[in-house]
């Protein structure tokens, strides 16, 4: 069975947002705009991109 991976990407700027935001998002390894990562799809995950939701878009691959 595989898992599931998540393709998130920043599509928003930094400017504006909290400190904790701003730290989710460098823990996710988003330093720039229209920057995409590959994730695990997890809870650990999922909740982080919830902080930054507004910020990001996702896609499950």
């Amino acid at each position: 069975m595989t898992q599931k991976t998540l393709e998130i990407t920043r599509v928003k700027s930094m400017i504006g947002a909290t400190p904790m935001q701003r730290k989710t998002a460098k823990a996710l390894g988003l330093t720039k705009r229209n920057q995409t990562v590959h994730k695990t799809d997890s809870a650990t995950i999922r909740g982080m991109i919830s902080v930054i939701a507004h910020l990001v878009t996702v896609a499950e691959k």
